[in-house]
């Protein structure tokens, strides 16, 4: 009897505070959720009884094939709530001293999540020293560490430095905190998210990473060529074939092939850029000299909308990149061995295997990316 006096409870409970979803409720954050809630003035309360719903990522086919399913921390499950949640914070010049600046304000949707500036500038009109990064296929960063001198362990960590960064958004966590706190949407958001409508840094972060693994990039021509669904032109396999050579141009053993997807082995490398350094990299955070001048190896997806290149984005084209490994490597002492025609300052490429190259390079572009966020 009991037993089914409990059923009936819960039913009751379930008519008496229906799920926004199915009851239509004008709440826009609300709607997006499979919480319980109560409607009052046709706007959704949310209780404390509900679980977030979990999400499972958009994984290309192609990953699929040939990538391990991405490490989802633990203590931070991706779920519907937090992505939702995640989305807004990145959107949301709050995060900024003055107001003025979000994460998107320096990642643009548009360009791949990245910077039309060589430098981005922030909320007090500074510049930085480097070139914003792209935000995609995080989620398969297996070595986690983040940013060109990968000071930050995990997205979760790396998402907590740009808004307490003096050139950048330039505010403390305990400011941000109180404006997110003091929003009529944000206490029940992160409720929805984390249980709790006490906000605090660490939750914020959290969000944060959970929507950054959900930046997929995996639907580009080269991805659909290696699913055998089209052919390439003459040009782009001849593109690929300099690309996979030693004696030709040489990217494949940084970048990768047609196994990795990612089009980086997210490692560091001194790429040649300089015969001596006035921004160490990496070995600014280990401390090593070994590692001066070695930056994380960017991904080669999307370089339509990436520009400009390098750490510092001294180059605002391709060709220019191309130019570089061609014809322009300096050496010095921690220059990547895997540079094997370094000596010789490159491989000096004819016009027609520039070409080719640059039009593999672009087969690696995904347009849907750019407009579905």
């Amino acid at each position: 009897m009991k037993k089914f006096y409990f059923i009936f409870t819960l039913i009751a409970i379930g008519l008496t505070f229906p799920s926004c979803r199915r009851e239509g409720c004008t709440d826009e954050l609300a709607v997006n959720y499979d919480y319980k809630a109560k409607v009052d003035n046709g706007t959704c309360d949310y209780t404390e009884s509900g679980v977030p719903t979990p999400m499972a990522l958009n994984i290309p086919a192609s990953f699929s094939r040939f990538l391990p399913a991405p490490t989802i921390p633990a203590d931070n499950p991706t779920t519907v709530e937090g992505v939702n949640l995640g989305k807004k914070l990145f959107f949301d010049p709050k995060l900024s001293n003055d107001l003025t600046q979000a994460c998107a304000s320096c990642h643009l949707p548009s360009q791949s999540f990245d910077d039309t500036l060589r430098y981005s500038v922030g909320i007090d009109g500074i510049a930085g020293t480097r070139n914003a990064m792209p935000i995609f296929n995080h989620a398969w960063n297996f070595n986690g560490k983040f940013f060109w001198d990968g000071r930050a362990n995990g997205l979760e960590t790396q998402a907590l430095e740009p808004v307490t960064n003096p050139i950048e958004m330039h505010d403390t966590w305990s400011n941000v905190v109180a404006k997110l706190q003091a929003d009529s949407d944000y206490p029940r958001m992160f409720r929805a998210a984390f249980g709790t409508s006490t906000i605090d840094s660490l939750l914020a972060a959290k969000a944060l990473a959970q929507y950054e693994r959900t930046l997929i990039s995996g639907n580009s021509r080269f991805d659909k060529y290696s699913m055998r669904q089209i052919a390439l032109t003459t040009s782009e396999l001849a593109g690929y074939d300099l690309f996979m050579s030693e004696s030709g141009a040489d990217c494949f053993h940084c970048h990768g092939d047609i196994t990795n997807p990612l089009w980086t082995d997210n490692l560091f490398h001194n790429n040649g850029l300089d015969a001596t350094f006035t921004d160490n990299g990496l070995g600014d955070v280990t401390g090593n000299p070994a590692d001066n001048g070695k930056f994380k190896t960017p991904s080669l997806r999307n370089l339509a909308f990436t520009a400009p290149y390098m750490h510092d984005g001294r180059f605002q084209t391709l060709d220019e990149v191309i130019d570089h490994y061609s014809t322009g490597l300096q050496i010095s002492p921690t220059i990547s061995p895997l540079l094997k025609n370094a000596g010789a300052g490159g491989v000096v490429l004819t016009p027609q295997e520039k070409a080719d190259l640059k039009a593999f390079l672009l087969t690696l572009t995904d347009s849907s990316f750019v407009t579905q966020y």
